[in-house]
């Protein structure tokens, strides 16, 4: 049976359609390996976000014929996108596969291994959560992304084809589907007749057996009343959401391309709070875009210090060529470290007080890993926990205590 190892880098979008391939190509009856040097066919998902994430991927590509001088390369995704747009080559020994040629990957490994057997519990040997894509590309033009030049406009699946597979993955016992989309919160707007995620969303609780559905990113801008309704109000959503802000001052937002926009912020936050208040609220925040000045950092770090969030992910900006913010005048990158320093300080603090928030609690889990007794589970809040001893099988709903918090992980029993 051939074999093959999956390496992601990038956002969930990416984890979506890696999931995707896995359940086809485990599906064509090829075995998902744990380690790149024992595998047949090596599969790079890569990503071009920033210039982090293009080092990342050019580093372990490098890699591969050290450790698997034999395996099959396929590369595709971002990296391959912005390397054409550039001129870059990844050499004449691999396969490369536009975003738009993703679709056809599973088939373009299948038909060269000759494979058809059926796979036995497609998907499990994964992924423990079911990662759904549900839209792909951005219309927005925000000065610092490369994003919509990679990945183009704005393209919605239909409902009855997400229903569909939702069912797919409910029929394999998946408790918790996470939809994915590069522009969420935009789901629909370019179908006919026009959708929306609040429908979808709607009509994805109703299926028969459905357990929890979990977002992943979503643009503030770009969330109505409809929508804010229904993620606090309706019990199979998952209480974790986390936003697009990238800054608080509008200045800076202004030169993102976003904005102004701050002042919608405060607002749906207090919402989110009041609403749901066990939910983990977290935002994506950029330092060091070309123009911040100390005194937009303090008004980003003003707000941060009165709003309700939860956790940051903070990002340091990163040229990306082909962009207009690519040309400004930059931020000295000491300073970027700085600034990212604080924030990420400020971050892991939140996040351990709002761990601390349900010690001696119960909360809802589902189980992502176990080696022998020990367990590792995911709260439906966005709590990592480890357990000592863990009767249930990855994939599975379980109820956890929290009993000890640490500030790098988590503690906790299964309750009975």
């Amino acid at each position: 049976m051939a074999s093959c190892f999956i390496q992601n880098f990038g956002c969930r979008v990416n984890q979506a359609e890696a999931f995707s391939w896995a359940e086809e190509l485990e599906r064509g009856g090829m075995r998902l390996e744990q380690d790149p040097a024992r595998a047949d066919w090596v599969i790079v998902n890569t990503c071009t976000l920033t210039s982090t994430a293009d080092r990342d991927v050019r580093k372990f590509v490098r890699r591969i014929p050290r450790i698997n001088p034999g395996a099959k390369v396929v590369i595709t995704g971002c990296s391959v996108e912005a390397g054409r747009l550039h001129g870059e080559t990844w050499g004449s020994d691999v396969l490369l596969l536009s975003n738009a040629e993703k679709k056809e990957l599973p088939e373009r490994i299948l038909s060269r291994t000759g494979s058809r057997e059926s796979g036995s519990d497609v998907g499990r040997s994964f992924r423990t959560r079911a990662l759904l894509k549900v839209q792909d590309g951005c219309d927005l033009r925000c000065t610092y992304c490369v994003i919509p030049s990679v990945r183009g406009p704005s393209r919605s699946v239909r409902r009855n084809e997400v229903l569909a597979r939702a069912r797919g993955l409910i029929a394999r016992g998946f408790r918790e589907i996470v939809l994915c989309g590069i522009h969420l919160s935009c789901f629909g707007f370019d179908l006919y007749p026009p959708d929306s995620l609040e429908g979808l969303i709607r009509a994805l609780l109703e299926l028969e057996g459905m357990g929890k559905v979990r977002l992943s990113s979503l643009d503030p801008r770009t969330l109505d009343k409809k929508l804010l309704g229904i993620l606090t109000k309706r019990n199979g959503i998952c209480p974790h959401f986390h936003l697009s802000f990238q800054h608080a001052s509008d200045r800076i937002l202004k030169r993102m391309g976003r904005g102004p926009a701050s002042g919608l912020y405060g607002p749906i936050l207090e919402r989110l709070r009041e609403a749901s208040p066990a939910a983990a609220l977290g935002a994506d925040i950029i330092v060091g875009f070309p123009g911040e000045e100390e005194k937009d950092f303090d008004e980003l770090r003003d707000f941060l210090a009165k709003s309700p969030l939860d956790y940051l992910h903070v990002f340091a900006y990163s040229p990306r060529p082909g962009t207009p913010a690519a040309g400004w005048p930059q931020v000295e990158e000491r300073e970027k470290r700085r600034r990212s320093s604080v924030l990420r300080a400020f971050s892991a603090e939140r996040r351990r007080a709002f761990r601390e928030r349900f010690l001696g609690k119960e909360l809802d889990a589902i189980v992502v890993k176990r080696k022998e007794s020990e367990g590792e589970l995911l709260t439906s809040n966005y709590i990592a926990v480890r357990v000592p001893r863990c009767s249930v099988r990855p994939g599975g709903e379980v109820k956890v205590r929290i009993t000890q918090v640490e500030q790098d992980w988590t503690g906790g029993e299964e309750a009975a």
